[in-house]
């Protein structure tokens, strides 16, 4: 089965990107939000979290004290880190075991905004880049979340820039508002349909 990751920096539109696939009938992983499931029900990253930043790291039923790890980790490049070497090989077990569970797709897409940095665009056939200016990305997500440009730039620094990640990527889709998104998904999944046969 052909495995293909989508990414994009903050507020790219990589997530309504792959929307348009779902419409489509194409599974797609959504890896952050697979990432703070595993981190609440994987008993070895559960483990693994609580040795690295304490037991504070989860309350007593059981869920994440997110308050107590980003105190943690926003503020220090080292335990940002850790803690992503102890996530995401978690959130791989994780999209190895949803592969399985749809083998009759012809394709499935694995979303994720450190497709890159997190070296798990190696556990895809195929990668896609969804891109906007800068400028337009801030306003998105100020919007969306309420964050200032501070802040935005911050999480934008996190990552590597967009055109690393396009040199790294097979595809790239423009969402800046020059061509319509939904021809250009078209055609990617025509080409994947076709591979996937």
């Amino acid at each position: 089965m052909l495995k293909v990751g989508i990414t994009g920096n903050i507020g790219s539109g990589k997530t309504t990107v792959s929307r348009i696939f779902e419409v489509l009938g194409i599974p797609v992983f959504y890896a952050d939000t697979a990432a703070k499931d595993v981190m609440v029900k994987d008993q070895i990253l559960i483990d693994a979290i609580k040795k690295a930043f304490g037991d504070r790291s989860y309350f007593d039923d059981g869920s994440l004290n997110r308050k107590h790890i980003a105190e943690i980790v926003f503020n220090d490049e080292k335990e940002l880190a850790i803690l992503n070497s102890i996530v995401h090989p978690a959130v791989f077990r994780s999209f190895d075991s949803w592969v399985k569970q749809h083998e009759d797709a012809p394709y499935v897409l694995k979303e994720a905004a450190l497709l890159f940095e997190s070296d798990s665009y190696k556990m895809c056939d195929k990668t896609i880049m969804v891109t906007a200016p800068l400028q337009m990305r801030i306003k998105r997500v100020s919007a969306r979340d309420g964050l200032t440009e501070a802040e935005i730039m911050n999480r934008e620094s996190k990552q590597f820039t967009e055109d690393k990640k396009v040199s790294l990527a097979d595809y790239v889709i423009r969402n800046d508002n020059s061509e319509f998104v939904i021809p250009q998904v078209l055609k990617l999944h025509e080409e994947f349909m076709v591979h996937s046969s």
